[in-house]
Parts: structure tokens; C-alpha cells; sequence
């Protein structure tokens, strides 16, 4: 699926397309869902007609702009069966997850894209067409940052256009800015964002909604190779983005991943791993099976202030790494669990609490990632990773941190929906419902126990 870039202060409150609402707190995915399919299935059904195309220069200055005699996207295209994605450089419906590593504001930063279960429809000029949706959730120092719904479709023709995002910026744990949200039909045309076969030169605008959202891009080559998550990747192309503002940024989009990797001004967000197209069709390795348990264990002595205990854990899953042939591992997601593992020595020779439990939890959800190369089943475990992310916010007294830690439980709800027999979603449903409750009336320690009781039903 489709890696979409860091967004700092992005999108509009609009209403997201999925299913039955698990919390009633504006800081978690509900109040977006409030006329969800409603808003999305009858834009445009009402009579109204969008401008098509929008040629005016959308930048702030209207200044910036190639000429409209090179866009290549001013025909309207056809959708007969738009959410069958076939263009290789943009596969987002044959992918089924997608991370993102790199560095953003100084922090690090960390992107999950999945696809969200269910049939979707945007209406545009009366004609709905339907459409494939994902949600990107994106973490700057291990909070959540930002969330985005983005649909897709693809056209008869091997164009893969834009046809509206939700996005919802988090700070201190809620909701703080949703400008920029748009709907194709509603309140502008849909937007191309790839072409079927692009080519340097190309122009087409990836959105185009004037004084809400704006990117145009410009191909600026073809047929390069890349260094993907196992092995060289041919055929990437390379584009510039033009925005809002008139900044200018660069990305890369290799074929079977999408978009591969953003930089500007010395930040990046590249492409750690994407399934199918890295996963090894082998049973996960017990070595990184007990990595997690181990790491788990670790935070477990870490709360009891248990180092007897905590030290020849951590010697064992110091072994168990290097007993693993990471050389068929991601090199991006190998070098961030090095690092993580020296964090993990020095906080458990500190015996630093509070550090420890970050870094066993990083641990945990590095070796999660790759466990995500043999197996697409890992959101009930995400689950239980956020879970216990929250424990250790809410033992620290850190409302801010429990509060994102909750919105991120109700999101994760939203992968499972296809998952989980009816019985066990209206369970989850209500699990979710208390933990919002308890955490809006500040109950850290009845928070963290709620959710804890949440995982554990999950996954047993």
C-alpha cells in the first residue's frame, strides 16, 4: 500500500469510512466516524459537480506552478474496477502492511500503513466509484503523531488516483488539527497519483483542492535502482513535490512497495519492510519468538525492580539475536534494533525503571516487525504492545501518554474488524469503551488495568 509522508499539521475533522465506533472521545477514531460511509457514499449525489480540472497554481504565493500544457492529468478517467490496483509503482491493495523508519524533527519516527477491511464508495458527480482504503499511523518519539484514512482507486487506463484523505494530528495524546481534510466529489475532483506509465517530464497533481490541499509533481527520472529491504530494486522512479507552501521535497517510488522514500532538509521517512513483497515463506524463528518473550520479561522485572532476575534475561536475548542470520533481515529495521539493544544494556545496568521499560518495549515491537515477515497476522499483538505501552505511561503518571496510548488501541480496533467473529468485536467494542471512560476521568492505574484485561482476551 501506498507509504504516505509525515504530515505536520494536516487535515480537516471529516468523517472516516469504517465500521461500528468503539469509543466516544474526540482524542480516538469515533467522533471521525460519526456519518462515515453516509458522507462518503453521497458526495456529489445531491445534483452537485465538481470543477474539473483545476488548473489555477494552488501554491499559497499561485506562484510555482509547471505549465498546465505539461499535466497529463486533465482527462477524467474511468473506473470499472477501481479497486483492483495492478500499477506496480503504487500496489497498495496487493500489500497488506507496510513500516516506515527514519528521523523526523530530531526524533524518530515511525509510519505503520494497513489496509482497512471492507467495501468503500466515494460519489462523484453522481457516479460512485468505489475505493481502497488505508490507515497510516505514524509515531515521532514512540507517540502517536498522526492518523490518516487515504482512499485509492484505480483507473481502466493504470492511473492510480487520490480520492480524499482524513487525517487527525495528535498532541499530548489528542486531536489537535485536522485541517487540510478533503473528499473527491464534496469539495474537489480526485487527484492522480500515479500515472500508468510515468515518464520524466510528466506533471500531475497528487492533490488539488485550492486553499486545502496542494502537491504537484514533477517526474524527474525513471528505471533507477534502489536498495530495498532484501536486495536491489530496479525500475524505481524519482519525482519532486511541489506543496502548499512552495517548499519542494523529494520521492522515490519503486515498483511491488510504492512510495519508497521521502527526504527534505535532512529528514527522512524510508521504507523499512512491506508485505507480501519482503516475506519469507518459512515459520517465524523460535530465536525471535523468545526475543519478545524475553523482552517482556524484562519490563515485567523492571516493574518489580526485579535486576537479579533482569540481567541473565537480558543476557539470553542477547543470544538469541546473535544466533539469528540477520543478513536476510531488513537492513533499516536490523540497524534500529541494534540500537535499541544497546539502549536496553545500559538502562537495565542503570536500573532505570522508566528506561528500561521504553527499551524492552522497543525491543518488542522491533522483533514484531520482523515476525511480520513471516506471518501478516500481528495487530492482536500490536494490541497487547500498546497495551503495554500504556501501562508504563500510566505508572508514570503520564496522562498525555495514556491518552495517545488509548487512541491508538481504538485504531488498531479498526485492522481487526475482518478478524474477529462478531462476538469478539462487540467484546473488543466494549473493552474499548471503559478504557476510554477510565481514562477520561484521569483513572491511570484503572486505565492500565482495562486494557491490560483487553490483550489478554484478545489474544487468549
Amino acid at each position: 500500500m501506498m507509504i504516505m509522508p509525515h504530515r505536520i499539521l494536516a487535515t480537516a475533522l471529516a468523517v472516516v469510512l469504517v465500521g461500528g465506533a468503539a469509543c466516544s472521545d474526540q482524542s480516538g477514531p469515533t467522533a471521525a466516524r460519526s456519518t462515515a460511509d453516509a458522507q462518503s457514499t453521497n458526495a456529489g449525489a445531491d445534483g452537485t459537480t465538481v470543477e474539473w480540472p483545476v488548473t489555477r497554481c494552488g501554491t499559497y504565493s499561485g506562484k510555482g506552478c509547471a505549465p498546465t500544457s505539461k499535466r497529463i492529468d486533465l482527462e477524467r478517467p474511468t473506473f470499472s474496477d477501481p479497486t483492483h490496483i495492478t500499477n506496480p509503482l503504487f500496489p497498495i491493495s496487493a500489500l497488506d502492511s507496510v513500516v516506515l523508519l527514519g528521523r523526523v524533527d530530531g526524533l524518530p519516527f515511525r509510519s505503520e500503513t494497513t489496509l482497512i477491511p471492507g467495501k468503500h464508495t466515494v460519489t462523484v458527480d453522481g457516479e460512485p466509484i468505489e475505493v481502497v482504503i488505508s490507515q497510516y499511523t505514524a509515531y515521532l518519539d514512540g507517540r502517536i503523531d498522526e492518523i490518516a484514512l487515504d482512499r485509492y482507486a484505480q483507473a481502466d487506463d493504470g492511473s492510480v488516483w487520490y480520492l480524499g484523505e482524513d487525517v487527525f494530528d495528535y498532541r499530548n495524546g489528542t486531536i489537535a488539527v485536522t485541517e487540510g481534510t478533503w473528499l473527491a466529489g464534496r469539495d474537489g475532483p480526485p487527484a492522480m497519483i500515479m500515472p500508468a506509465d510515468p515518464q520524466v517530464g510528466n506533471v500531475f497533481r497528487a492533490e488539488n483542492v485550492t486553499g486545502v490541499v496542494f502537491e504537484e509533481i514533477t517526474v524527474k527520472a525513471i528505471d533507477q535502482t534502489v536498495d530495498g529491504p532484501r536486495g536491489q530494486v530496479n525500475g524505481a522512479i524519482v519525482m519532486q513535490e511541489l506543496h502548499l507552501d512552495g517548499s519542494v521535497s523529494d520521492k522515490v517510488f519503486a515498483p511491488d512497495y510504492g512510495e519508497f522514500d521521502t527526504s527534505s532538509d535532512g529528514e527522512i521517512e524510508a521504507l523499512a519492510l512491506a508485505v507480501p513483497t519482503d516475506a519469507i515463506n518459512e515459520v517465524v524463528p523460535v530465536e525471535l519468538r523468545l526475543i519478545s518473550t524475553s523482552a517482556w520479561g524484562i519490563l515485567e522485572n523492571a516493574r518489580l525492580k526485579d535486576w537479579k532476575a533482569a540481567n541473565p534475561t537480558h543476557a539470553r536475548l542477547k543470544r538469541y539475536w546473535s544466533t539469528l542470520d540477520i543478513t536476510q533481515y531488513p537492513p533499516r529495521v536490523v540497524d534500529t534494533m541494534n540500537q535499541a539493544l544497546k539502549d536496553l544494556t545500559k538502562s537495565v545496568a542503570d536500573k532505570d525503571i522508566t528506561t528500561t521499560s521504553h527499551a524492552a518495549i522497543n525491543v518488542a515491537q522491533l522483533a514484531l516487525d520482523l515476525e511480520l515477515l513471516y506471518r501478516a497476522d500481528v495487530e492482536e499483538d500490536r494490541f497487547h504492545l500498546h497495551t503495554q505501552k500504556l501501562r508504563v505511561h500510566a505508572a508514570g503518571n503520564d496522562a498525555p501518554g495514556v491518552a495517545g496510548e488509548v487512541a491508538v488501541l481504538e485504531w488498531i480496533r479498526d485492522r481487526l474488524a475482518n478478524h474477529l467473529s462478531k462476538a469478539q468485536l462487540a467484546e473488543l467494542d466494549s473493552d474499548l469503551r471503559n478504557i476510554r471512560s477510565a481514562s477520561s476521568a484521569n483513572g491511570m492505574q484503572a486505565t492500565a488495568d482495562l486494557a491490560a484485561r483487553a490483550a489478554a482476551r484478545l489474544r487468549g
